[in-house]
C-alpha cells in the first residue's frame, strides 16, 4: 500500500521543516479531520467536483493519516486489512450484497 520511499520523503519533508514537533497523535487526527472537511468541501454545491482540487485534498487526508501511522508505530496495509477482515465478519456477503443497512440491522 505505501512503499518505504513514499514514508522516507514524507519523514524527510517534516525534519527538513522541523514539524515533527507539531506531529503529535492529537494534531496529526485534529488534521485529517479538517483535511476531509476540505475534501468534502469540493463537493458541497455539486456532485461534479474539480478532479484537481479533489486530488490535493485527498493527497491531504493520505499525508495526515500516513504520518499518523508511521507516528504509532502502525504499518498502514496491516491494519486496513486488519479492519476489513473485521468487517467482512459484520458485513457477510449474503445478507449486506447491494445494501447500505447497518450490520446490526442486516
Amino acid at each position: 500500500m505505501t512503499s518505504e520511499s513514499v514514508m522516507g520523503t514524507l519523514r524527510e519533508f517534516a525534519a527538513e521543516r522541523e514539524w515533527q514537533q507539531f506531529h503529535s497523535p492529537e494534531n496529526l487526527a485534529k488534521s485529517i479531520s479538517i483535511e476531509a472537511a476540505e475534501l468534502l468541501e469540493c463537493f458541497q454545491w455539486s456532485p461534479e467536483a474539480d478532479l484537481e482540487d479533489v486530488t490535493g485534498e485527498l493527497a491531504d487526508v493520505l499525508t495526515y493519516a500516513l504520518t499518523l501511522a508511521d507516528h504509532l508505530g502502525l504499518d498502514p496495509e496491516q491494519i486496513v486489512l486488519d479492519k476489513l477482515e473485521r468487517t467482512r465478519e459484520k458485513y457477510p456477503v449474503e445478507k449486506a450484497k447491494g445494501r447500505s443497512t447497518k450490520y446490526d440491522r442486516l
